[in-house]
């Protein structure tokens, strides 16, 4: 039987839009936060690295107590959107505020500037955001082909948007005339576009009905119109999320692949220092999005034709591996090419599991139903922002801490022997380990064949 559709092509373009101001806001802080700080504002890398995981620490609590707040919404704009709406206009002042760190102030005042700023971006305004963005896929459609479809244009909207920030930042600071003035610009006109693109993709898509989202196949009609209505504290919403392994295996992966993109993000100082040119930044940017856009471009068919998500991801992510293997062997031979053609087959490789990410994650809320008859949507997509902002944090502290340590000084024409080695383990090295150990995950996460096994479970004994 062909599965209901839900959506129009322009509600599944509307709705991948959000990502371009999720990524304006993503894009800039992962790519060149830490290098305006030390280079531009004169922080101490070691320093920011601290702050950033210290609010990191905030960020972790505030991912799963704003989507049970979105599970327990209920106004005419849905439980979702009002979060996504409103929180961004949050996320676009905390965005230039960063960028707008006082010469004046003293350097403690400095830090907590940023601190107070990067904590109530990412802990607060961003976390409702993005969470509430995720949550849509599960309450707009219930076709897993249209969300699997949706996942593949949000990430195509988010590849291309960090595609072209890392690609036009440094000659857009040049443009506005360098230093911190020339930043506060930059980061301005990138919170006006996301202001913009997030009210599109709220305002193009409309949330089932409750009634609607209480269908199921498996239970009958009027079981589900008896049960009682689910209330459930933070606490309760917490072993829900611990007793699915599933979920924490998918919240790990997505934690590595954000640390991952940190560490590549920081290869502004990679290029900078080691392959003396700045701007070939956005060279690596296309290496990695092109391929990774072609590959979201094909998931959706290739989700249909392989039978599922699970083998797909698994042999994606292997060549993912294999190619930043590549380039590893490349960068120690001083090979640009080559370096480039690694990076293009990691991508490519990895591109699966970007884009049927919302709907695996469908699946796993699936599966905490099905054992335990709570449907928390909200919490449950909860762990994309979780890792985004954890995964990210992770990775730009990492970078911070391990800069320090080698004796990185910011600005400087030439960097410490010791510098130049460590460079290459952060671009070269963890990336390449990073994937390995998602690879290793997967092999485990096949959420897919629980959920038919449960059905066929439920259906035998009805």
């Amino acid at each position: 039987m062909q599965e209901k559709t839900y959506l129009k092509w322009y509600n599944k373009i509307g709705y991948g839009s959000g990502d371009i101001a999720g990524n304006v806001v993503y894009a800039l802080l992962s790519a060149f936060v830490m290098i305006f700080l030390t280079d531009t504002v004169g922080m101490n890398a070691g320093v920011v690295g601290t702050l950033i995981a210290a609010s990191k620490l905030l960020d972790g609590v505030s991912d799963i107590f704003f989507g049970s707040l979105i599970d327990k919404t209920h106004t005419k704009m849905g439980k979702a959107r009002p979060w996504m709406f409103y929180g961004y206009f949050g996320c676009a002042l905390c965005l230039v505020a960063i960028f707008c760190i006082p010469a004046d102030l003293g350097a403690k005042a400095q830090y907590a500037w940023f601190f107070i700023a990067y904590t109530l971006l990412n802990a607060g305004f961003y976390t409702a955001n993005n969470i509430a963005y995720s949550a849509l896929t599960a309450l707009i459609t219930k076709n897993n082909h249209e969300r699997v479809q949706m996942g593949s244009i949000r990430f195509m909207f988010a590849f291309g948007t960090s595609m072209l920030i890392q690609t036009i930042t440094v000659g857009l600071v040049a443009h506005f005339g360098g230093g911190a003035a020339a930043w506060r610009t930059v980061a301005i006109i990138y919170a006006i576009v996301g202001l913009i693109t997030n009210s599109l993709s709220v305002f193009s898509v409309r949330e089932l009905s409750p009634e609607e989202l209480a269908e199921d196949e498996v239970r009958k009609t009027e079981e589900l119109e008896n049960m009682p209505e689910e209330k459930y504290n933070l606490i309760d919403a917490f072993k829900l999320l611990v007793k699915n392994k599933y979920y924490l295996m998918i919240c790990a992966s997505y934690i590595l692949m954000q640390i991952y993109s940190a560490t590549l993000n920081m290869g502004i100082y990679f290029m900078t220092y080691v392959l003396k040119n700045a701007n070939l930044l956005g060279v690596f940017s296309w290496a990695i999005n092109i391929p990774m856009i072609i590959g979201l471009l094909f998931t959706p068919t290739l989700v249909a034709k392989w039978g599922g998500m699970y083998r797909l991801n698994l042999t994606g992510y292997t060549i993912g591996t294999l190619g930043r293997l590549g380039v590893v062997i490349a960068g120690y031979l001083g090979s640009i090419p080559l370096m480039l053609a690694g990076t293009a087959i990691a991508a490519f490789g990895m591109s699966p599991l970007q884009g049927d990410m919302n709907a695996l994650i469908a699946n796993c809320s699936e599966y905490t139903y099905l054992t335990c008859g709570k449907r928390v949507d909200g919490t449950m997509y909860s762990c994309t922002s979780l890792g985004t902002k954890l995964g990210g944090g992770i990775g730009t502290a990492l970078a911070g801490w391990l800069l320090a340590f080698s004796g990185y000084v910011g600005g400087a024409a030439e960097q410490s022997a010791s510098c130049m080695n460590m460079l290459h383990i952060m671009y070269l090295w963890m990336p390449m380990g990073f994937n390995l150990l998602i690879t290793l995950i997967l092999t485990r996460l096949n959420v897919e064949k629980a959920n038919a096994e449960l059905k066929a479970q439920m259906n035998q004994a009805s």
